[in-house]
This record gives C-alpha cells, structure tokens and sequence, in this order.
C-alpha cells in the first residue's frame, strides 16, 4: 500500500513514519512552536531576512526530527498510538475510517488550525495576546486530535493488516537476558 502523496513528497516512508513514532520525536517535534513563533517575530530584532533564515531553520528541523531518533521499542505508548492513528488518519482514502471519526478529527484538525493561523499572525504583527491565544489553542486543539487518533488507532488496528503491523516490534532472539516487549 503506498503512502498518500502529500507523505511521500515529504519523505515519510513507513520507515520514517516508525522513528516518527518515538517519544524523542514527538515531544521534541510537539515543542517545536514556540520556537517557530520566536523565529517570525524576531523580524523586528533581526530583519525579515534574519527571520526568514531562523524560520528555514525551524523548517529543516521539523523535516530532520522524525528521521533523527531510533523507532520505539514499545508501541503500547500513548505517543506512538497517537503517531500510529495519524497514518491511519491520512490513509482514511484507501481504507475508509468510521464516519464519525472522521467528523471529530476534521473538526479538531480546524480547530488547531486556526489557532495555529492567529498564533503565525500575531508574531508577524508582534501581538502577544494573539500569539499566546492562538499558541494555546493549536496546542489544546492538537493534544484533543492526537488523543482521537490513539482511539482512532484503537478502532482500526485490526481493519487492516497494515496496520496490525505497525504494532509488531522486532525482538532480537539472540538477546542476552531474553526479549523487552
């Protein structure tokens, strides 16, 4: 099954999508916002071209980040079901999602979106109540759709057979001491 275009212009082989899937990827990728914002408005300290090279900077990291860390070694973690639910999510075209599922993570989706868009435009215009609100909206809005997706992961993780993979973690027999699961 090949992954949706948008994944694969981007690089997120299902190799990718497995390190993407580690804690170190995650979180260092969730706290990367704040860093973005500070990267658009340090326009006013360090001219647009500054600001543009600190927001390419921020860009290289969050293409670098799911490619860095080593896969999870246990895949029963909130994080990587979350990450799990997200490839189901994009892959909702070649095997189809509950509706309602579909419905509330499309509405979460707009939700961080639009806190994400007030957050980008008040560090442009160097606002720090519309910045901060829109901050703490994407951020509420993208924990709620992270949290749907670990349900919805729950819910289709035996839909397919790719996806009951996904949960499969290749042990080394040979181990001293046995097998970590």
């Amino acid at each position: 099954m090949t992954p949706p275009a948008q994944m694969r212009w981007l690089g997120m082989t299902a190799r990718v999508w497995q390190r993407h899937a580690s804690g170190w990827s995650v979180w260092t990728r969730f706290a990367t916002l704040p860093f973005l914002l500070a990267a658009i408005w340090s326009h006013v300290w360090i001219g647009t071209a500054g600001a543009v090279t600190a927001v390419a900077a921020v860009a290289v990291w969050l293409w670098l980040n799911p490619r860095l860390f080593p896969p999870p070694r246990r895949t029963d973690r909130w994080h990587v079901r979350a990450t799990f639910g997200e490839r189901v999510w994009l892959n909702r075209m070649a095997v189809p999602i509950p509706p309602a599922e579909a419905r509330a993570a499309l509405a979460l989706s707009l939700v961080t979106g639009a806190g994400f868009l007030a957050a980008v435009w008040g560090a442009a215009e160097t606002n720090l109540l519309t910045t901060a609100t829109g901050l703490v909206v994407t951020y509420v809005g993208k924990l709620a759709f992270l949290d749907r997706m670990v349900r919805l992961y729950e819910t289709m993780k035996t839909a397919h057979p790719l996806y009951k993979a996904w949960s499969q973690v290749p042990v080394n027999d040979n181990r001293r001491g046995g097998t970590r699961r």
